[in-house]
């Protein structure tokens, strides 16, 4: 039965941002252990649909967005959302000990972990699932979805590393552990090589790609196929397993405790 069988439609983002519902929640039995549930998804759709708009302020700062998707309320809560123009959008849910540095941006639907820190010119789409004492570098990108109302969110589990500048996009699930090194592109179609197992991950668009626990996946190329490309020496971009984390990848991408 869906989260939302007793609860008014009403009430979605309050649900929300409490954590009495979410997008996609832990399942071992689901497949990539993840159940989606699309009735919060067409629930959040349904407030897209009222189109009333409302101005407010902060301080010298005005706005004017739809009235049924204001930003939420901050004060008092156990974060720390760090002045200089972020905007978390209502229907988020934060648990304690979350910081998130400016500018940022995090939409509706979306679900951040406690002890995880979301650093400066990061977007976290709507309904994008982030575990616990995950980094989100600067410049990070995960994508948003809400339709298909099926569609598996960005999935990122706990202890993950997202390096500057990467974008997650499509339903790609980052297993626990793992780090992404900077300026990697990950769609949920992607191919990832894995030079520890000597084996090919694809994606698909009805199983989005998954990234291994505590892989390590740095940007690399691949030669293409035909004599054009060989006459021009040209490469496309892809992922590259290149080791399992250990204690040394662990001192490069701790963050040290007074920074969260």
């Amino acid at each position: 039965m869906s989260a939302l069988a007793t609860v008014a439609r009403t009430t979605i983002l309050d649900d929300l941002e409490a954590g009495r519902v979410r997008a996609a929640w832990p399942d071992p039995s689901a497949p990539g252990g993840w159940r989606v549930d699309p009735d919060v998804k067409r629930a959040i759709l349904a407030r897209f649909a009222d189109r009333t708009p409302a101005d407010w302020s902060v301080g010298p700062f005005e706005f004017r967005d739809r009235a049924a998707l204001r930003p939420r309320s901050l004060a008092g809560g156990p974060w720390r959302i760090v002045p200089g123009g972020t905007s978390v959008r209502s229907g988020v849910h934060l648990e304690p000990d979350v910081v998130v540095m400016p500018p940022s941006y995090v939409n509706v639907g979306a679900w951040i972990g406690a002890g995880t820190m979301v650093d400066s010119h990061v977007l976290v789409g709507s309904c994008a699932q982030v575990g616990e004492r995950v980094h989100l570098a600067a410049g990070v990108l995960l994508g948003g979805v809400l339709e298909p109302p099926n569609a598996r969110p960005v999935i990122v589990e706990d202890e993950a590393f997202v390096g500057a500048g990467s974008a997650l996009l499509d339903g790609v699930l980052v297993r626990q552990g793992a780090v992404i090194g900077a300026g990697v592109t990950l769609t949920g179609t992607s191919r990832l090589y894995d030079l520890v197992e000597e084996r090919l991950i694809d994606g698909t668009v009805e199983m989005p790609l998954v990234v291994p626990a505590r892989a390590v996946v740095i940007p690399g190329t691949r030669l293409l196929a035909g004599p054009f490309a060989r006459e021009h020496g040209l490469g496309a971009a892809t992922a590259v397993i290149v080791k399992r984390r250990e204690a040394g990848t662990d001192a490069r991408v701790a963050l040290e405790g007074l920074l969260r």
